[in-house]
């Protein structure tokens, strides 16, 4: 006989670099109270998206995620698709941007700004 086990959540993560970028442009807009916004929404050649956006008002269900100077700020919606996923930074010959790393995507477009679930 084999007990319940229990699952807790693995939270978003952010790495680094993408700590670094945050902490960044809080300071070049001189305004500590910015918080990186990360959400879902449908569309994308694989169904749902990934959007960024710099926010300084955090509505009552959103779930505020803290690493140092540099917050993460996550609707509810939005949080039940990304848990686990790390926000993540890069700069190369394509540009630069945010990107998640997301497990419990199924399939991702090509640029990996679209993803399955």
């Amino acid at each position: 006989m084999s007990g319940a086990e229990a699952f807790i959540p693995t939270p978003l993560l952010l790495s680094d670099s993408a700590r670094k970028r945050i902490n960044a442009l809080i300071a070049e807009e001189n305004n500590p109270s910015l918080k990186l916004r990360v959400y879902v929404t449908g569309g994308g050649c694989s169904g749902f998206q990934y959007g960024f956006d710099f926010a300084e008002n955090v509505a009552d269900d959103d779930t505020v995620i803290a690493f140092g100077e540099a917050s993460l700020v996550v609707d509810p919606l939005s949080y039940q698709y990304l848990v686990g996923s790390t926000v993540d930074y890069e700069e190369g010959l394509a540009g630069a941007r945010f990107r998640v790393q997301n497990p419990n995507a199924t399939a991702t477009c090509g640029c990996g700004a679209s993803f399955m679930v």
